[in-house]
């Protein structure tokens, strides 16, 4: 049995998407099974079990991790996400969870200028205490994120950040679904540590640039120092402090330790990753839009 934790998200929902493409049964937890039921293919919902978890409740944790052979461990970042993936990492040893693909950051270290980051160190560690075999992916920024300056630039045109013209790596969350089904499927695959990134890294004018290119009008980058876009990011785009930090921390370790591609995902899938063009442009109406 394949648990995938965080089923509802990005990274969860991709997992369990390529897998059941593949025809893989898998356990899909999450704290709404009834909708994400609902927001699946009907061709492959009979391959789902859906199980009501929470992290907070651990009851509904040890019940839905009964049986798990393999656990994909994600869940959303927040300010409870260190404490609710140690509680899950204990209840998998308890368990007899024999593999763990867990999804982290590239920089997880124990003195990491990226807090999120610290706390992927401090999962990592506890799994390597339980003893249990685990797969860890490293993915950069996700694609599915730059929706949340969608808004900013379908009203004014305009990318306000703090990296200058360093360049990130920017990964669809499918990408990443799609290698931690290999892991999960492929035994030869598990353990160790997966860099994944898309084709190529972009500065964001290039980001800029791309956009202008397929809106027809001018997109325009803004250079602040982190100080002043945690502050815009907070009063402008509605983001929580917390997330607003990290933004800015993502950011600026982007500026310090320069980026390059990794080929992982295509060593995993056989194919090239999806490309940060295909990806705008599958979402163009959103960049066009305010309210779309």
């Amino acid at each position: 049995m394949i648990t995938i934790m965080g089923a509802s998200g990005a990274t969860g929902g991709a997992t369990l998407r390529s897998l059941t493409a593949q025809g893989v049964p898998v356990r899909a937890l999450s704290r709404d099974p009834g909708r994400l039921l609902a927001g699946l293919d009907a061709r492959t919902t009979p391959l789902v079990e859906a199980v009501a978890a929470d992290a907070e409740d651990p009851d509904s944790l040890r019940t839905a991790l009964r049986g798990t052979r393999q656990l994909f461990l994600t869940m959303a970042n927040g300010p409870r996400q260190v404490a609710y993936e140690l509680l899950t990492a204990d209840l998998a040893a308890a368990a007899g969870v024999e593999h763990v693909v867990k999804v982290s950051a590239p920089a997880a270290e124990p003195h990491s200028p990226v807090a999120v980051s610290r706390g992927h160190h401090l999962v990592e560690e506890r799994l390597r205490a339980h003893g249990l075999p685990t797969t860890v992916l490293r993915p950069y920024a996700f694609m599915q994120k730059l929706l949340l300056l969608a808004p900013g630039i379908a009203a004014a045109g305009l990318i306000h950040g703090a990296m200058g013209t360093a360049r990130c790596n920017y990964v669809d969350c499918r990408d990443i679904g799609d290698v931690a089904a290999a892991v999960l499927t492929r035994p030869e695959a598990t353990g160790g540590s997966l860099a994944l990134t898309g084709g190529r890294a972009y500065s964001h004018p290039e980001l800029a640039g791309l956009l202008t290119a397929l809106l027809g009008r001018p997109v325009s980058y803004v250079d602040l120092p982190p100080e002043e876009l945690r502050a815009h990011l907070v009063a402008r785009a509605g983001m929580p402090d917390w997330l607003a930090a990290h933004v800015v921390e993502i950011q600026r370790l982007a500026v310090e330790r320069p980026e390059a591609p990794d080929d992982a995902a295509t060593r995993l899938t056989g194919r090239p990753p999806r490309t940060l063009e295909a990806f705008l442009q599958e979402h163009a109406d959103r960049f066009r839009h305010p309210f779309h």
